[in-house]
């Protein structure tokens, strides 16, 4: 079946929620065990398929946010899906409270249980309301930041496509790339600040009623952080400033020193060479054949399963008007099949990003024997680990995309991935304290974010443009707006992700493969670090193996001559 075949249908929640209330019904008043099995795997059923069609809804709206009728169905969902969520958190009540609990928790993955005691949590009547009008401004905000079509060059453009030219060897067109980049978000300023402050208000307000001591709290449980807690994440944070930031700076002086620059503005940042960064040799389908032949190579299950993805057409990936930002993967319940969406622009980022949705795919496709929907993607400090690390363990065959510029790409792909731990800790900072200090207005979330700029990203020289000196640069960060607190997972991940590149790349570990399908296999049926150590990977807060990584990853670039990236 072509993903453009399959049918949405939007239920009828009335009838639906009238069978999912019998369904449960039997299952705690199940006269055995078995029975009660039965009828939890009903209820995985209901609920898979009620799944199907809101995830579909979601990416064909965001393929194309112009079209009407899915542009309705978005509004639907946001104003059903908490509804449908508290229809769920009856059975997460039910489970937890089954006289059968003990042999439940025999058969069952331990995280189905941390998950519904995590809903039951997050979720009530009294909230839903507030949820409805979190999801309106999470859309508004997607759709206006589609909504953007700049001309530059005498055409026009979406972000993405105005994206590529940050890397053009012209130091005045990637200047003019950037400012105009930037005027759309000052032209909509008052709008964005609008759209957050709601999303922050509505937030802490949900906290509050739900008993949290403030959103930073309710954020942690939303994330479903079961084997770690918030103190951990803000020493893994300032573990980043203290032995990432300095490794970093050397690498930008490098980079200023190899563009003949003598000090770096922030619109020479996103150029590595002199020349111009490299550009993958094939665009469009071209490159997702190129793609094909390099699953087919990598491994038998990459293989068929990345065949069964271009065949079946399940992915978007070029950039268009009225187009959704960004990437993302999603696993269709009931289809069980994954979807990669993307917005190529013709840069290394189209490698990137295809590599690492396809990581996200090729788990949730290795994990479609769980039956219950919340489990078949991990938690997202685990899930992120499987998109970062295939990212790394195709290295071998970036020559196919890249020809002899592939040891540049390797080279600036895992200088980027230093560059992006202080950044992704930033993130999280930032959000921390809004969510601390919901009252504070506009301006001093602004001075906020600068500040923190200036510690975990000092490169970052502003002086050419007034509206980032002032701290709007957040506002293109979609997770800060769209999925609070998701950020940091990515720091926690690219360090495990690294591991994957130490061994495969540098010690040559022929484990690494069968690691890594290990982890994908489980889906969510373990906790992060749970994960991490069937993986044979170290813990991110284990300071002290994170410290000889980092020196590994620094030496191994400091070993790179500038006669090599020429």
């Amino acid at each position: 079946m072509l993903f453009s075949e399959i049918l949405y249908q939007r239920p009828d929640l009335t009838q639906y929620e009238t069978l999912f209330h019998q369904v449960t019904q039997q299952f705690s008043e199940a006269p055995n065990y078995p029975a009660a099995k039965a009828a939890l795997e009903k209820l995985n059923q209901l609920r898979a398929e009620m799944a199907k069609n809101m995830k579909l809804a979601y990416i064909r709206h965001s393929i194309d946010t112009k079209d009407s009728f899915y542009r309705e169905e978005n509004d639907f969902w946001d104003q059903h899906a908490p509804i449908v969520d508290q229809i769920h958190n009856h059975f997460y009540k039910s489970l937890l409270s089954s006289s059968y609990l003990e042999q439940l928790e025999k058969d069952f993955p331990t995280t189905l249980f941390l998950y519904a005691q995590d809903q039951l949590r997050l979720l009530d009547d009294s909230v839903i309301a507030l949820k409805q009008q979190e999801n309106e401004g999470i859309s508004q905000y997607t759709q206006l930041i589609a909504s953007a079509e700049l001309d530059f060059n005498g055409k026009k453009r979406t972000l993405s496509e105005l994206s590529a030219f940050f890397t053009d060897p012209n130091r005045e067109i990637r200047k003019s790339a950037q400012k105009l980049y930037d005027s759309f978000f000052v032209a909509h300023e008052e709008e964005f600040d609008e759209i957050y402050d709601r999303l922050v208000q509505l937030r802490h307000q949900q906290a509050e009623k739900l008993g949290f001591k403030n959103y930073v709290e309710y954020g942690d449980h939303l994330m479903n952080r079961w084997s770690y807690d918030r103190s951990q994440l803000q020493d893994f944070r300032q573990f980043i400033l203290e032995k990432v930031v300095p490794i970093n700076q050397k690498l930008y002086q490098r980079q200023a020193d190899r563009l003949g620059l003598e000090a770096l503005l922030h619109y020479d940042l996103p150029l590595v060479y002199p020349d111009g960064n490299p550009r993958p040799q094939s665009q469009g389908e071209a490159l997702i054949q190129k793609a094909q032949a390099m699953y087919q190579e990598l491994s038998d299950e990459t293989g068929d399963f990345f065949d069964l993805m271009a065949q079946q057409k399940f992915m978007d990936l070029a950039s268009r008007s009225g187009k959704q930002s960004g990437g993302y993967c999603e696993f269709i319940d009931g289809i069980q099949m994954p979807f990669i969406f993307a917005n190529f622009n013709g840069t290394s980022d189209d490698v990137d990003v295809l590599t690492h949705e396809t990581g996200h795919a090729f788990q949730s496709y290795l994990s479609r024997w769980i039956k219950e929907p919340e489990l078949v993607f991990p938690t997202s400090d685990t899930a992120e680990i499987h998109s970062m690390s295939m990212e790394f363990l195709t290295w071998p065959w970036m020559e196919n995309f890249f020809g002899t510029d592939s040891r540049k790409y390797q080279f600036a792909h895992l200088s980027s991935a230093l560059q992006f731990l202080p950044y992704g800790a930033l993130v999280d900072h930032f959000q921390e304290e809004v969510y601390l200090h919901p009252e504070w207005t506009a301006h001093e979330r602004k001075a906020c974010w600068r500040e923190l700029e200036h510690s975990y990203c000092p490169e970052r020289n502003y002086q050419a443009s007034e509206a980032l000196e002032r701290g709007i640069y957040w506002y293109r960060q979609g997770h800060i707006f769209e999925v609070p607190f998701y950020y940091i997972d990515y720091t926690l991940a690219q360090v495990c992700a690294l591991q994957f590149w130490q061994r495969q790349i540098v010690e040559n570990d022929p484990s690494t493969w069968q690691d890594y399908l290990a982890i994908c296999r489980i889906g969510g049926s373990k906790t992060f670090l749970e994960t991490v150590q069937l993986g044979h990977l170290a813990s991110p807060f284990d300071q002290e193996k994170m410290s000889r990584l980092l020196t590994e990853v620094d030496d191994y670039l400091s070993h790179i001559s500038e006669k090599e990236l020429r």
